[in-house]
């Protein structure tokens, strides 16, 4: 049996230069332009268990983003978020793996790590010895188009290949135009379709089911 095993990938984008750079961060250019000579990389390895309550904020705030009446049961689902991903973490599973990505900045004075996206990779039971499926692929939402998602696809990938397998599988809501977007371009094909929330006509979206050979 082939055991999950640490991964590591470490990215460096080079110094900031100046506010064209391609990790300009919103909301954090004054910063980046008063130190010139900081630098930013990301950061793709096997999440912790400290790091359970920064992905439970990213996984909140990118599936159940506060406003309108969800702010009241924010707290709820979040303490959910928190629960499932610890079982999970402190679980023994030998195919899974949560992978955590890490923004550091580094200042001649300092330097800062956020976690800032994630994605885990399992084996779901079906066909012939199972299959690997992606889930909770998240970014947050200050740091996305910028490549992240599609490192963290990547690496798992490699995982995959790793633990013996050639097919990544995953489900998609028909209507998330920019997590299909997201997939299609990176290698993956539509199979089968199904009708997911309740079978109202208001309600009603499908939930495709994803494919990619590696």
């Amino acid at each position: 049996m082939i055991e999950k095993n640490s991964h590591h990938l470490k990215i460096e984008w080079g110094k900031i230069v100046d506010c064209c750079g391609l990790w300009s961060l919103k909301g954090r250019g004054s910063e980046l332009e008063q130190n010139p000579s900081s630098e930013v990389s990301l950061n793709i390895r096997e999440a912790k268990l400290k790091d359970i309550k920064a992905l439970t904020e990213v996984l909140t705030l990118s599936f159940h983003p506060p406003g309108g009446w969800l702010s009241f049961i924010q707290p709820i689902l979040k303490l959910g978020v928190y629960e499932d991903l610890r079982l999970r973490l402190r679980g023994t599973t030998p195919y899974y793996c949560c992978l955590v990505a890490v923004e550091i900045i580094k200042t001649p004075d300092e330097t800062k790590k956020k976690v800032i996206g994630t994605i885990e990779l399992s084996l779901k039971s079906g066909f012939d010895n199972g299959y690997l499926y992606i889930s909770n692929l998240a970014v947050l939402e200050s740091h996305r188009r910028k490549g992240i998602a599609k490192q963290l696809l990547r690496q798992c990938e490699e995982i995959a290949s790793k633990w013996g397998y050639s097919t990544l599988n995953l489900h998609v809501l028909e209507d998330n135009y920019a997590a299909k977007k997201l997939y299609l371009s990176n290698g993956y094909q539509i199979g089968e379709t199904q009708v997911f929330w309740p079978n109202w006509r208001w309600f009603r979206s499908q939930k495709l089911f994803l494919t990619k050979k590696i």
